[in-house]
């Protein structure tokens, strides 16, 4: 449930602190006192859509925050899933903020932590549910008939696997539809491939290898260059017929340092790293010597070289790198290979898809025959409800119809409704006025109470088109509601106020010139002036005052004050 509700800057409100209780909560006020605020507030702060023209008129921020406490484990689950995890070090609370900027930028907040504006939305949609004029209003959606149906049905396992067999028969229909493709154009495609396939498997691609080729044709033309540099170091190390070279130079080295060796010792281990240095020389001339050899060419190859490089890059303006066109090759052998077998793929779609149909189908048949059992139940359980809301004569029917296979099963469903016996039903949107529908959805959320997880649900303009006995008995069933979650609820109903656990004054005032908001909870004699006022007006009465106190004890609270 939400514990806390803090605002800031928003419309009239400069800052406001709210607590929230379990059970029945209501709020009062003059008309303009800043009711829908405190709505446009929570809207915010589960993430639905805003606008700047909510900011306080001279601030340049807004911001909202709300505490969540005793989150249900249903709930929990939930926001497990969506990686959002209530804080132990606050006994399991979930903290929700969200700020927003007259730039246009803003920021949200879970637990402390930056969100995205849709995660904030998934978060919000499992902790509270908003019930005002606009939900009303969707009840005369047949889009929401079907939901608020399999709500109550219980069948939620047959309507998960349906929606996957129904999955896979319309990706296996769309597959065979795709395969379906003109004769002509398949045939243009697949001269394309083979044409495609031919020239890549023709040009035997192979990755780095125009690399290689650029770099062969930068050693042929400069094989000449290369050619004298080789020669001139084989020359230097081997000598000629004019000079000598430098093995011959070190070999007379050693014999001079050996005639020495009697005299001198160490001028024998020098003449040893001399002829070690020789060997290394020898080697430095048969690599030389290998390399001369190596740069050799075919007086032909050069062109050979270039008519190839011309060859990889058609292929690269046509299909990429070497590595990319060996991927298209794979992918066109692919693609050929699918569409030669086409025929045979056809069938096996088709046949696939009428399989798939029939178990389609006969599911959608079971998911029928559990909704039309769910539609007895519900309208039985609503018309109750109906009964105590004063509404004794309307009778809800449920009309199923069908229709092609879709996501949710082969029907249609529609609420009807009979406002008086003997008429037979019609749509809600032709018979029922405001107030009716107010208190139609208020049967229906009762009817769901215990099988929707949301743990807070607030009521806005409930009471609209009702007065009387008709808004005690609205109070009287929030007040049931509440024992099983949280119920806020904005009214301008003594009747239905009498009811609630806490009682909310949101009042406005003026100050320098400016307006404020503020919202207290009231203790029994405030209540009983409150209620008194919303009777009688701004001139409240001994006589109003002791109505009021009537309403309050009627509902079970007392004047314990000294």
């Amino acid at each position: 449930m939400i514990s806390k509700l803090y605002i800031e800057n928003i419309a009239v409100i400069e800052r406001a602190e709210i607590d929230f209780h379990k059970g029945f909560n209501v709020l009062t006020g003059e008309t303009g006192a800043g009711k829908s605020i405190l709505i446009d507030s929570i809207h915010a702060v589960l993430g639905q859509r805003t606008s700047r023209e909510l900011i306080r008129t001279g601030a340049d921020r807004a911001f909202v925050s709300a505490t969540f406490e005793g989150i249900s484990t249903a709930t929990a689950e939930v926001l497990s899933t969506l990686g959002v995890e209530p804080s132990q070090e606050d006994g399991g609370c979930l903290l929700l903020q969200r700020e927003i900027r007259a730039d246009g930028r803003g920021s949200v907040r879970i637990n402390d932590r930056p969100a995205t504006l849709s995660l904030l939305r998934s978060v919000g949609r499992e902790l509270i549910h908003i019930h005002g004029q606009h939900e009303n209003q969707a009840l005369l959606s047949t889009e929401r008939h079907m939901k608020y149906l399999d709500s109550m049905g219980g069948y939620a396992d047959k309507l998960a696997a349906y929606a996957a067999l129904y999955r896979e028969y319309s990706d296996t229909l769309r597959e065979w539809k795709q395969s379906r493709v003109d004769d002509a154009e398949k045939e243009r495609r697949m001269d394309m491939l083979r044409y495609q396939i031919e020239e890549l498997e023709s040009a035997s691609v192979t990755v780095g290898e125009t690399e290689s080729l650029k770099q062969r044709r930068e050693r042929i033309v400069n094989a000449e260059r290369v050619e004298q540099a080789l020669g001139a170091v084989s020359a230097m190390i081997g000598g000629g017929e004019d000079f000598d070279g430098a093995q011959s130079m070190m070999e007379r080295c050693c014999e001079e340092l050996l005639s020495l060796s009697s005299l001198l010792p160490a001028a024998a281990n020098l003449c040893e790293r001399l002829r070690n240095l020789g060997y290394e020389l020898e080697d430095v001339a048969a690599e030389t010597m290998a390399l001369r050899e190596d740069s050799e060419f075919s007086p032909y190859e050069l062109d050979e070289i270039e008519t190839r490089l011309e060859t990889l890059a058609k292929i690269r303006r046509k299909y990429g790198d070497e590595q990319e066109a060996l991927d298209y090759l794979a992918r066109a052998r692919q693609e050929l290979d699918t569409m030669e077998r086409s025929d045979e793929r056809l069938e096996e779609l088709a046949q696939q898809a009428r399989s798939l149909h029939h178990d389609t189908a006969r599911a959608a048949a079971e998911i029928t025959s559990l909704r039309r059992a769910a539609a007895d139940r519900f309208c039985e359980a609503v018309g109750r409800e109906l009964t105590f809301l004063d509404m004794p004569r309307v009778t809800l029917a449920v009309d199923i119809q069908p229709c092609e296979l879709g996501p949710n099963g082969a029907d249609t469903v529609e609420f009807l409704i009979s406002a008086n016996p003997g008429e037979p039903p019609k749509p809600l949107g032709k018979i029922a006025s405001g107030g009716e529908l107010s208190r139609i959805m208020l049967a229906i959320k009762t009817v769901l109470a215990d099988i929707d997880d949301i743990d807070t649900m607030i009521f806005d303009e409930v009471d609209t088109g009702i007065s009387g006995r008709a808004a005690h008995k609205v109070g009287v069933k929030l007040r049931e509601v509440s024992r099983s979650r949280q119920i806020i609820c904005i009214t301008h109903l003594a009747q239905l106020a009498a009811q609630a656990d806490t009682h909310l004054l949101i009042q406005k005032n003026v100050e320098g010139g400016r307006t404020f908001t503020s919202v207290r909870p009231l203790d029994f004699a405030e209540r009983r002036e409150e209620l008194a006022r919303i009777n009688g007006g701004d001139v409240i009465t001994d006589t109003m005052r002791r109505t009021a106190e009537e309403l309050l004890n009627n509902a079970g609270f007392y004047d314990t004050s000294p």
